[in-house]
């Protein structure tokens, strides 16, 4: 099972970029501590939210910023 993060413009739409990671992780918890310790990066970045991803399975979305 693979767990990956996708992103978000703040509209919602997929952010499509090559500057972002591509992480893939073997646990839930792996890849939510990885989030943990990059949100603010990615939220500089320009990614309004993520959604956590298993295999195709959209599992929940978080904003990074608080509105």
């Amino acid at each position: 099972m693979t767990w990956t993060w996708r992103y978000l413009e703040a509209g919602g739409a997929r952010a499509e970029t090559e500057e972002l990671p591509t992480e893939s992780f073997t646990s839930r918890g792996d890849a939510e501590s990885w989030l943990g310790e990059n949100w603010a990066e990615l939220a500089e970045g320009g990614v309004g939210s993520v959604a956590l991803m298993e295999e195709d399975r959209e599992v929940y979305t978080m904003p990074l910023a608080a509105e």
